[in-house]
């Protein structure tokens, strides 16, 4: 799996790319968040758009990052989930926990129109 990190503003953006499956992207993720939440950079946002498939322990590591980011003080958002990724949140009751976007601008808007 390929995590590439730009800036819009104080928000990172962090496009995925691959499956992220167990030892397949769920380790790189939780050291890209750990090295952002280091810099102080809380602000964030996970676009999905390249992640054909993701398994239980890939959708663990999302659930750990929220968790790491919001202890952190910090806020995460998920940007254009795939039909298979947007199921799976459903089923497993986590489409309400975390705030959803299909358009990356709305996403980055999102961050100064609510509290952080």
């Amino acid at each position: 799996m390929q995590i590439e990190e730009r800036a819009a503003g104080d928000v990172t953006i962090l496009e995925l790319k691959g499956k992220m499956t167990l030892g397949e992207g769920d380790e790189a993720l939780k050291d890209k968040i750990n090295s952002l939440i280091l810099q102080g950079r809380k602000k964030l946002v996970l676009n999905l758009a390249g992640v054909p498939y993701i398994d239980s322990a890939g959708l663990g590591e999302i659930v750990r990052t929220y968790t790491t980011v919001s202890r952190q003080g910090g806020r995460l958002k998920l940007l254009n989930l795939t039909k298979r990724i947007t199921d799976l949140l459903a089923i497993t009751k986590l489409l309400t926990v975390f705030e959803t976007y299909d358009n990356e601008a709305d996403a980055v808007r999102s961050f100064s129109s609510a509290s952080a």
